[in-house]
């Protein structure tokens, strides 16, 4: 699949649930109103969507939420989808998790041949954990990595980095991740969905966070990529790899070779614009895939050059009305 700018789509990130068992105070209002079952996906539906998308060349499938792992028998997809690892069609079936339930799941994700998951993780203080993820508790967290660490996952933390939050914690991120194997990327706020606050109060550019570690640490570009727009270097004293998500102060879009996939069925070509395709309704329509495939295709060809996150005083209103776990992270 080759969108209007020549660039390849090969990687797909798919929400397979609005819900989760955090309300983290950059994603989520503290009262939500979730999707009713009826405008879900079911299971067999997302393996049909993520199964069309390997057939037209997709190669990396990320499954997000929400938190993927509160949908119910969410297990079945992942055994379902790795018949497509087997095959080689697949290169990579991951998750994005906040690791709460890592704990049960993890040894599970790594026999249906899930090599690697990505963790959400913006602080290693109890107190702090709770502020920011309002139901979280920071040791299920630990078990749940714990829990991956043994069950042979690589890990990556992904960390949001919070104005006056976090920003006197990167060095004990970085030498944790060090000391644990993990690695270890920060990612800047984004303007999705209101969240009850000014997103201004939050937003710390990475710009001056990477210039912060400099002082402490000796940080050695590499070219290193893992599919994702995080621009990587090695922390030369822990020996570990620390990556950079930059949509608002270098936005990444040139090399964007992914889409998303929500658990309606709706399929985002940006993360950052409006524009959709609804591919529920071609789904449902026929047992034969041919609509949707062909609905799909449409859909790449309309795939914007960019996003236009801005993040200022003046704009009160998000950059697009959703929420980030709506779209799948």
């Amino acid at each position: 699949m080759i969108d209007p700018f020549g660039r390849a789509v090969t990687y797909l990130r798919v929400s397979v649930t609005d819900r989760c068992d955090f309300r983290c105070v950059y994603c989520m209002a503290e009262d939500m109103t979730f999707l009713p079952k009826k405008d879900i996906l079911t299971l067999e539906e997302l393996d049909r969507v993520c199964s069309a998308f390997v057939r037209q060349g997709v190669k990396k499938l990320r499954m997000t939420g929400g938190e993927p792992l509160v949908r119910r028998d969410i297990m079945k997809l992942f055994r379902s989808l790795s018949r497509h690892l087997e095959s080689g069609a697949l290169e990579e079936l991951t998750l994005t998790t906040n690791a709460s339930q890592l704990g049960r799941f993890a040894h599970e994700l790594a026999d249906c041949g899930v090599k690697r998951v990505n963790v959400s993780l913006d602080t290693l203080d109890p107190d702090k954990f709770q502020a920011i993820t309002r139901w979280g508790k920071l040791d299920k967290v630990m078990d749940g990595l714990a829990a991956a660490k043994d069950a042979g996952l690589a890990v990556k933390i992904n960390a949001v980095a919070l104005k006056g939050v976090n920003d006197d914690e990167v060095d004990r991120l970085v030498a944790w991740c060090g000391d644990e194997g993990y690695d270890l990327t920060f990612i800047e706020v984004m303007p999705m969905g209101e969240i009850g606050e000014q997103r201004i109060d939050q937003y710390w550019p990475l710009s001056m966070l990477r210039a912060q570690l400099a002082e402490k640490w000796t940080l050695e570009d590499i070219d290193y990529r893992t599919g994702g727009p995080a621009r990587y270097c090695r922390v030369k004293e822990t020996g570990g790899r620390l990556g950079f998500i930059t949509p608002m102060t270098h936005n990444f879009c040139e090399s964007c070779n992914r889409v998303r996939l929500t658990c309606t069925g709706t399929l985002y070509m940006c993360l950052g614009q409006d524009d959709a395709a609804d591919l529920r309704e071609p789904l449902r329509m026929s047992e034969n895939d041919g609509p949707l495939e062909q609905a799909i295709m449409e859909a790449i060809g309309r795939k914007p050059k960019g996003h236009d996150f801005i993040i200022d005083r003046r704009r009160k209103q998000p950059a697009v009305s959703r929420h980030m776990s709506v779209t799948g992270g």
